[in-house]
């Protein structure tokens, strides 16, 4: 569903990503695991088209996404959620999640308005409420609400586009306890078809969810595994936490 090949960026004599080569399956939730500066967010930059690479390839559905736009490659059903908030502040949850809808279905050029009356767009803003439990909150505008539950509306809205493909970069960073133990719960809930790449921080997390975990380390991907192998592995454990995974 999402591969990519000996994919590299440089910045100058900076290189951030380095022959990184990654395959997901359709349904995979795949952890990407590393200290800072490791290149994780580079890597999530280019396969969301915000970056270009150096060389090597993206694939999606077998497609060569490389030289593709943002816009392109979610129309072939790739979404993303950002580490930092990057919502309308000033609007409602239900219409930063009409926006998203009608961007995604090619309303965008209607007004507000006759976006949030369209009854199509209308269904998809309850699904994707419901789905990530925001449905007290539609009315309310977003500066109203709290951190973690604009967390979850980055997540909504990225679902809003019914995507094939969910990037997601550090989610649960911010937020307290019991917001990450519903977003554990969220991330549960979601259709068992929908591809999940997440950079995550959360250990306990980010073995709860994955399928596998790829570690990233200086640009570059110097391990892959399940969730057993990777508490096992003593490179893990010495370039990540320094520490036993075994307990985590």
């Amino acid at each position: 569903m999402l591969e990519t090949e000996r994919l590299s960026k440089c910045f100058g004599s900076l290189t951030a990503a380095n022959n990184v080569s990654l395959r997901l399956e359709k349904g995979e939730r795949r952890i990407v695991l590393g200290p800072n500066g490791a290149g994780k967010t580079t890597l999530f930059n280019l396969l969301a088209g915000e970056l270009r690479p150096t060389s090597g390839h993206i694939r999606i559905g077998g497609v060569d996404v490389t030289g593709l736009t943002v816009d392109a490659r979610a129309r072939l059903g790739l979404a993303r959620s950002y580490q930092k908030n990057n919502l309308f502040n000033e609007l409602t949850v239900r219409e930063n999640l009409a926006l998203a809808v009608a961007t995604a279905t090619g309303a965008s050029s209607r007004l507000l308005n006759d976006t949030l009356a369209d009854r199509e767009i209308a269904d998809t803003i309850a699904e994707t409420a419901a789905l990530t439990g925001l449905r007290d909150l539609l009315p309310m505008r977003v500066d109203w609400i709290s951190y973690g539950a604009r967390r979850q509306l980055e997540v909504a809205l990225a679902l809003a586009t019914r995507p094939r493909i969910l990037l997601m970069d550090e989610p649960t960073s911010g937020i307290g306890p019991a917001m990450i133990a519903a977003f554990h719960g969220l991330l549960k809930s979601l259709p068992r078809d929908l591809t999940i790449l997440i950079i995550e921080h959360d250990m306990d997390l980010a073995f709860s969810v994955a399928d596998r975990i790829t570690v990233m380390n200086y640009g570059e991907v110097v391990f892959e595994g399940d969730v057993g192998a990777t508490r096992a592995s003593p490179l893990v454990n010495e370039i990540y936490l320094g520490g036993s995974l075994a307990d985590a």
